[in-house]
């Protein structure tokens, strides 16, 4: 039960709305008083399902600080929408799972890197009640990794330099060193670098570094045998890509230990859109269930 002191120290502002403007004064913050004040209803339950997804959400543990969340955003371009939408995120998974959250932005695009960036304050000038600080990754944030030995060092990092500098005309050299070290990586596990080889091919998207990715998949990276390098080099049988990344999504959900019933695996095996299969793969890096991949699995 909600005690009496509890409701005075709230309704007192309901009867006298401009009390809020004097009371603040004593810690240092300066708001005009009001000219009007409406009363609002207090039920903050959402009244309709609003569908709302970060991209990539991991519990992260550590051995000196903890635990905490951390939720990364593969941010294309500006949108003035999105730092309500993270600061709902961080509000949320804060309160969901009483970790501190920790919100990563991932951007291809230097301009949408740097409005990234910026913090945004949430509430008036005087006192912001909330702030979303992001960290940020983009082109001028990460290295670009373009020596095969720092590449093999570090596989996953530089196929993530490959992908922000993908319109660089550094992305030639790293797409090389890339490459050298999958072929020194495939040696032990070709399975594992056939993984690196599809991220890559999807994180350069539509540019001329995706083509010079394939031409050196066609030469350099001519020694794998396995069904998903054979198809992307068979360049116009779409079938045989399709096939391929079918074979991938099901692969990595082996190795990830996710149980794949026969109907669903028929469901991958099935599919003939070279796109959508792409999302399937995106998302089995990190879903627990096939039901998750295909989209299916709510909230």
């Amino acid at each position: 039960m909600v005690s009496s002191s509890h409701e005075a120290l709230h309704r007192i502002f309901q009867e006298d709305p401009a009390l809020f403007a004097r009371a603040v004064k004593a810690l240092g913050v300066s708001f005009a008083e009001p000219v009007s004040a409406v009363p609002l209803t207090t039920d903050l339950t959402e009244n309709r399902p609003v569908e709302r997804r970060v991209d990539t959400l991991l519990r992260m543990e550590t051995g000196d600080n903890g635990s905490f969340l951390l939720a990364v955003e593969s941010q294309g371009k500006q949108d003035r929408d999105k730092p309500a939408s993270w600061a709902y995120y961080m509000s949320h998974l804060h309160a969901k799972y009483r970790l501190p959250p920790v919100l990563l932005v991932v951007c291809a695009d230097r301009r949408t890197a740097a409005w990234a960036a910026r913090e945004v304050d949430i509430g008036p000038p005087q006192w912001p009640s909330l702030t979303v600080r992001p960290l940020v990754l983009g082109p001028d944030q990460l290295p670009v990794i373009d020596s095969p030995d720092e590449a093999a060092r570090d596989i996953p990092l530089t196929v993530l330099s490959a992908a922000l500098h993908r319109r660089d005309p550094d992305a030639d050299a790293i797409l090389k060193a890339l490459a050298s070290a999958l072929k020194v990586l495939s040696a032990d596990d070709e399975n594992t670098a056939s993984i690196f080889i599809e991220l890559t091919e999807q994180g350069l998207g539509k540019t001329p570094a995706a083509d010079l990715w394939r031409q050196i998949m066609a030469a350099d990276l001519s020694f794998f045998q396995s069904e998903t390098a054979q198809n992307l080099r068979a360049e116009g049988r779409e079938e045989g890509r399709a096939e391929g990344r079918a074979e991938d999504v099901l692969l990595l959900l082996e190795r990830r230990g996710v149980v794949v019933s026969e109907g669903e695996r028929a469901r991958i095996v099935g599919c003939r859109d070279v796109d959508v299969l792409g999302v399937w793969f995106s998302r089995a890096i990190t879903a627990s269930s096939a039901a998750e991949v295909f989209g299916d699995a709510g909230d």
